[in-house]
């Protein structure tokens, strides 16, 4: 069931949000291609991370389809957002979750710019997705 909230008063970012869960299906996507099949012209996109390449690029095909679920779970998010569909915030609510618990894992090991900017990040998007204007619009 759609929301009954009328678009031109949806809380501030709401929009941005859900283009932000269609960004992270595009990059997810792109990893999962340049692993799955490398030796593309697209492995150039991995200049922008290059230590992530070298760590995933070993794992190959297995990491390829663990990226195309990623990609597929944000793209479903995305579209769900926007239909204001409340599993859909609970689905973009658990991947944010799961992204700092990643960043406290780059804590752990050690790399501590990383897994600060990442929890900052995601803390703050993770309190965006539970303030009470934004659960508003996902309320049956």
């Amino acid at each position: 069931m759609i929301a009954a909230m009328p678009p031109s008063s949806l809380p501030r970012g709401f929009s941005a949000l859900g283009a932000f869960l269609f960004f992270g299906a595009t990059m997810a996507a792109l990893a999962a291609i340049t692993l799955l099949w490398p030796g593309t012209p697209l492995d150039h996109t991995w200049a922008l991370n290059p230590r992530a390449h070298k760590e995933l690029a070993p794992l190959g095909p297995p990491a390829g389809a663990a990226f195309l679920v990623l990609a597929a779970a944000l793209a479903l998010a995305g579209t769900g957002w926007f239909r204001r569909r409340r599993w859909a915030w609970w689905l973009a609510t658990a991947i944010v979750a799961t992204q700092i618990a990643g960043n406290l894992v780059n804590l752990v090991l050690k790399r501590y710019l990383e897994g600060a900017v990442g929890i900052t990040i995601a803390g703050a998007l993770l309190a965006y997705l539970l303030s009470r204007n934004i659960r508003g619009v996902f309320r049956a």
